[in-house]
């Protein structure tokens, strides 16, 4: 008996102390030890970000496009998960997080873009840390905000691109305009948005801002579809579209929370708002139309959401409940307007409202974030002052819209003028489905 409980005692110590050891205090005592909770965290969340590309994008635009379409965004969506993962690794994670010779203070050609020490992910190993998570899970959470930037852009040009000159495109774009933008802002101090003190916690420059106006200059450049506008089907499965905004919505979590890398409060803050932003910003989009047309739409729901998911991410893990509100609701109402009357008037074919939801949304959740990170408001708080802070935010997302349409432009340019970036008349009015891929998405009879 005496020999029993010196067992179960000595049993005890070992778990707690096993236990006490992961615990994040634990972690940050020692160098490079890895805390198995937000490493395991972490792991989650990427698989909620890469979720939201497929299968949750994919039904998401699947939905709206019409019948003779749907299987070409799917094959879109799923082909450049494939294709951005494998950029990522040979060159895209060094050009966007290798930093060396980045000096905070200093501007050279490392404030702005990446060496090449981690091409083919050299010197990333099991072993390596980025603060208390393998090196390695952080370069594969990265790789999901890589996958998903440019599948957001499909939106803009689908129902008629040509598959391969979106393939060429996505790839050129996600070194050239993605790999930069992410550098600058992510890849630590010496980057030059970084050095600003520019806040964006999950990517409203990086990936919402950089995805709408490359969408807006792909959508005008390769014209509108045939019958636009006047003379087009609705889209052909709302109930696709709207269990893609469901998942999405879910996946969110992983993109926003996730962005912490650590599981702490910050992180969970984080998912609260972002979930807020979301609600508030449906129920806006859904009052507008019921106001304005007599009866609130499935679609004009499931687009609030995405409004308020996207606006928010910028400054989810700055941010408390009154910031979530504000921007939530101010994203229902601005990208109601955009991806409505805006479009309209200009008349550009932005097919599923890419630039009016995501690089409004993004454009705006930028610019809100320098006010209601302040901590009156109930943020984290803004060291240089509110005024100061929206300067940078602006410049930041000013800078960056410039850039991505001046180096979007030049690369659908010279792809036009080689491999053509639009297909023919016949084959639009077939579908790309039978067109780009000899298939078709259902057969009926």
């Amino acid at each position: 008996m005496q020999f029993s409980k010196r067992l179960f005692v000595g049993m005890f110590l070992f778990l707690a102390g096993s236990l006490f050891d992961s615990s994040p205090a634990a972690a940050a005592s020692g160098a490079g030890a890895i805390n198995s909770g937000d490493t395991a965290w972490i792991l989650i969340a990427t698989g909620l970000v890469l979720f939201m590309t497929i299968p949750a994008l994919a039904l998401f635009y699947g939905g709206l496009v019409r019948t003779k379409n749907v299987l070409s965004v799917l094959m879109q969506c799923l082909v450049l998960t494939a294709l951005m993962s494998v950029v990522w690794v040979v060159v895209g994670y060094s050009l966007a997080f290798d930093a060396g010779g980045m000096e905070q203070g200093t501007i050279n050609l490392h404030s702005f873009i990446g060496g090449v020490d981690k091409v083919m992910m050299s010197g990333v190993t099991a072993e390596s840390m980025k603060g208390t998570i393998p090196e390695i899970l952080f370069a594969v959470f990265q790789m999901t905000f890589a996958v998903i930037t440019p599948a957001l852009i499909v939106g803009a040009f689908a129902e008629r691109m040509k598959f391969s000159a979106m393939l060429v495109f996505s790839t050129v774009w996600l070194l050239l305009v993605y790999c930069p933008i992410c550098h600058m802002t992510w890849a630590g101090d010496g980057g030059l948005y970084a050095d600003w003190g520019v806040k964006d916690f999950a990517g409203g420059i990086v990936v919402h801002i950089t995805a709408g106006i490359a969408a807006l200059v792909a959508c005008i450049m390769i014209g509108p579809r045939s019958g636009y506008p006047g003379h087009l089907d609705p889209p052909h499965n709302l109930t696709m579209t709207l269990t893609g905004t469901a998942m999405l919505w879910v996946g969110w979590f992983g993109f926003n929370g996730g962005s912490q890398l650590a599981a702490d409060g910050t992180a969970a803050m984080a998912v609260f708002v972002t979930h807020l932003s979301a609600s508030v910003a449906t129920l806006v989009w859904m009052a507008i139309e019921w106001i304005k047309l007599g009866k609130p739409s499935v679609l004009g729901a499931a687009t609030g959401a995405i409004a308020g998911l996207a606006a928010v991410t910028p400054a989810s893990g700055f941010i408390g409940p009154v910031g979530a509100i504000a921007i939530g609701g101010s994203s229902g109402l601005i990208c109601f307007i955009f991806a409505t009357k805006i479009k309209q008037k200009f008349g550009y074919d932005d097919t599923l409202d890419v630039f009016g939801v995501h690089g409004v949304g993004g454009f705006l959740g930028t610019i809100m974030c320098g006010v209601f990170a302040a901590k009156q408001f109930g943020g984290s708080g803004v060291d240089a002052g509110i005024a100061s802070q929206l300067k940078y935010q602006l410049m930041a997302a000013v800078s960056c819209a410039i850039y991505t349409a001046l180096a979007t432009y030049i690369i659908l340019k010279l792809i036009q003028l080689t491999i053509g970036i639009r297909v023919d008349g016949s084959a639009e009015d077939r579908g790309l489905d039978l067109a780009e891929h000899e298939e078709r998405g259902y057969i009926l009879s």
